[in-house]
């Protein structure tokens, strides 16, 4: 299966970014360029932007323009509940829709965050998370195919960690990366929230007992809805 075209340019600026081409702080060009220089219409080139931003690799800077991310500190910290977890023990309702739900070919951050082979499909899915009926959370979720192939599209996308167990796997293993954003108009849309509203972003890859990772999470939650409380 052909990669799509905006998981193509988002390949092609990423390692723009490791080749030095665009430095860390550094402002990429602008969208018209970028679809110029591509080919390509400015809505697929936003997807591609889009995704890279979603990754913690890109950063949009509010009447700046679009910047390759400065690292940020990390903090290592356990105890990490999942979504449902939380949202059961504050006594609310989690529920979740299903946006999209494809496999095919990982873009490279894909593939480098769960360790691929260059032949290995992966599932993509996007879902929105809901406390009680209220938009909480946006994510992407990728998964390498092999994994759940044999899974039933309701089991992955409604209770993956226990479909697993039930398959004999073990989930071991997390490491999340949090930071600050603000949502754009997709994330507006999607969340029912303000254009520029401020976000908490979670970067996470969860592993097997084996040290195989098997799960690469990219949210989006909105600050004022949510909030996460970590044990060290």
């Amino acid at each position: 299966m052909e990669e799509p075209m905006y998981i193509k340019i988002h390949n092609q600026i990423k390692r723009d970014i490791e080749n030095h081409v665009y430095r860390v702080g550094s402002r990429i060009p602008a969208e018209r360029q970028l679809a110029l220089k591509f080919g390509v219409s400015r809505m697929t080139l936003r997807q591609a932007i889009k995704t890279l931003e979603d990754e913690g690799i890109l950063e949009r800077r509010l009447g700046s323009g679009t910047y390759v991310a400065s690292q940020k500190v990390q903090e290592k910290m356990s105890g990490i509940m999942s979504f449902t977890e939380i949202t059961h023990a504050n006594g609310q309702t989690p529920s979740s829709k299903l946006i999209s739900y494809h496999v095919g070919k990982p873009s490279l951050s894909e593939k480098e965050r769960l360790k691929l082979d260059d032949s290995e499909e992966i599932l993509r899915m996007e879902r929105i998370r809901y406390a009680d009926d209220v938009p909480i959370c946006y994510e992407v979720v990728t998964i390498p195919h092999r994994l759940i192939q044999k899974m039933s599209k309701s089991d992955i996308s409604s209770h993956l960690y226990q479909t697993l167990a039930k398959s004999g796997y073990e989930v071991g293993r997390v490491t999340e990366h949090i930071s600050a954003a603000v949502a754009n108009e997709n994330a507006a849309r999607l969340l029912d929230a303000r254009k520029g509203e401020a976000l908490i972003t979670r970067l996470q890859v969860t592993e097997l007992t084996t040290g195989e990772p098997f799960e690469y999470t990219r949210a989006s939650y909105i600050a004022d809805r949510f909030e996460f409380t970590f044990s060290k």
